[in-house]
């Protein structure tokens, strides 16, 4: 019976694994800036383009539908091309495994860093990640898998229980899941629950970490306590160097790099000019009165 649901399950998996045909990003990644800017400890948020994704997406009421880690090169991983894997994910069908970074480039992506993590920190969530390469997804779970084929309308209070996998196996997991235990082994917050502790002249916080198995991608982009990278910006973003297709460029003589006029321009002044009492008045000119028939 085991095999038999194990089977099927790996049939529903490689189902909502195929991607969607006319997928086009807004906004594709800048793979020398994406490649150049990353960190280890950084997480990488995909827009997916399979069936699940569009599934994820609805639940959570985002446009990222996949998380990966960042850790950097990883030993004995890499492309027959020679690109090093240098991201952990976990996908429906094959698990916990790595990845190289080209493999999102034709995907629009968003970078999310932890703030003022430390070196030794960020050691320990990079190493918590690669520990758990080869944990998979529980295939036999069919519940958890047939529910994505039904796109039912669902109540807003009950999508994120949506997406939690509840086989309980600690060697199963999803791609949330592993990233938010990677930073609860340092406790780092994501968006944990936060309670109010204290008589009224002296109020503290108390987070409580939330069961991993509840978040979703999206909650790296609204967590407070991650910064959003953008790599086009963050190397240097220059809006004068771009070539608009419907617009030639301004010509050097018309607008120059600092000033578009040749010259100085004097502004007029705020307060009105007084007269000089010293510069004489000049009298008024008498009127020569004109010829009686003229007048009449």
């Amino acid at each position: 019976m085991g095999f038999v649901l194990d089977r099927i399950g790996k049939l529903i998996a490689g189902y909502l694994q195929k991607e969607v045909p006319g997928y086009e990003p807004f906004t594709p990644s800048d793979p020398e800036h994406l490649r150049g800017i990353m960190q280890p400890g950084d997480v990488l948020l995909v827009e997916g383009n399979n069936r699940i994704s569009g599934i994820i997406k609805y639940l959570t009421q985002s446009t990222w539908s996949h998380a990966a880690l960042y850790v950097g090169p990883i030993d004995g991983a890499s492309e027959p091309d020679g690109e090093p894997h240098v991201l952990i994910e976990a996908n429906i069908g094959e698990g916990v495994e790595t990845s190289p970074l080209s493999r999102y480039y034709p995907y629009h992506t968003r970078l999310c860093r932890p703030v003022g993590l430390s070196f030794e920190d960020r050691h320990t969530v990079c190493r918590y990640a690669i520990n758990r390469i080869g944990f998979g997804y529980d295939t036999k779970n069919i519940l958890d898998l047939m529910r994505y084929l039904i796109p039912l309308p669902v109540p807003q209070r009950w999508r994120r229980r949506m997406i939690a996998f509840g086989s309980g196996d600690p060697t199963k997991i999803i791609c949330s899941a592993l990233i938010a235990q990677a930073f609860d082994a340092v406790r780092y917050p994501i968006l944990p629950k936060i309670t109010q502790a204290g008589s009224r002249r002296a109020r503290r916080e108390i987070l409580q970490i939330r069961d991993s198995t509840l978040y979703m991608p999206r909650d790296f982009d609204i967590s407070p306590y991650f910064e959003i990278v953008k790599p086009t910006i963050a190397s240097g973003f220059d809006y004068t160097a771009l070539h608009w297709a419907d617009k030639q460029k301004p010509l050097g003589e018309v607008a120059g790099p600092f000033d578009p006029f040749q010259g100085a321009v004097a502004s007029p002044p705020l307060v009105p000019e007084t007269s000089d009492e010293a510069s004489p008045v000049l009298p008024e000119p008498e009127m020569t009165p004109l010829p009686h028939k003229l007048a009449a």
